[in-house]
């Protein structure tokens, strides 16, 4: 329950620094943050102890050492670095995205570090990355065994929100990427305002909360 609660301070906060106008790379230790939360709450972990541990950032509930890589960036080009000589530390390796406009946490990769090693390639420098490209095609995937908080049924799809506060959005089993423009035609079935109290536009994790309460309001009459 501790790490559900900060990891929406977390992204409260960070949509708070965006909402003012800071560029979300600039954001990197609050970015790093988020992953490392969302990590260790999907994994039944907890943080690594150490500040600056090297190598991992959460140990998982099987003692799985954990390296968490956190980026805001919307496009595919860029990559992720890692460092050669700490990978040894790791034996899983997590690459994350933090979606700004639907302000949600997208899991890019979670492979055991050997098969994260083969997405890698080495620089000059010995300096080891994985292509953000290399990453894309996992977005579509939907979270089979992660923890759903509600669900509504409308028609053929399903709406779900797990602890995470991520919403999901899936047409006969199979995720709808991206899930906003969805949840749009939803609201306008249900009557539902597109705006919060400020008349700011609501972000997914809003909307789709609302979409599910009407959801199931409906269906429940």
């Amino acid at each position: 329950m501790q790490l559900i609660q900060s990891l929406g301070e977390a992204l409260a906060w960070f949509e708070r620094e965006i909402s003012w106008g800071v560029p979300a790379t600039e954001l990197r230790h609050l970015c790093g943050r988020i992953g490392e939360l969302y990590v260790a709450m999907i994994t039944n972990g907890q943080m690594a102890i150490d500040v600056n541990q090297r190598g991992y950032d959460v140990v998982g509930l099987n003692n799985d050492r954990i390296s968490v890589k956190t980026t805001a960036q919307s496009g595919l080009e860029g990559f992720i670095s890692f460092n050669p000589r700490t990978l040894e530390f790791v034996d899983r390796v997590f690459v994350l995205r933090v979606n700004t406009e639907e302000m949600q946490v997208e899991t890019l990769l979670d492979k055991p570090v050997a098969e994260a090693r083969l997405l890698m390639v080495e620089d000059a420098t010995g300096r080891l990355s994985i292509p953000l490209r290399r990453l894309a095609p996992n977005r579509a995937a939907p979270r089979e065994h992660a923890d759903v908080a509600t669900v509504a049924t409308i028609g053929d799809l399903t709406v779900r929100e797990l602890e995470s506060g991520t919403i999901e959005v899936l047409r006969n089993g199979e995720a709808i990427i991206p899930v906003k423009p969805v949840l749009r035609e939803l609201a306008a079935r249900f009557n539902i305002g597109l705006l919060n109290g400020r008349g700011n536009p609501l972000n997914t994790r809003q909307l789709g909360t609302l979409v599910i309460k009407s959801a199931l309001q409906v269906n429940a009459d």
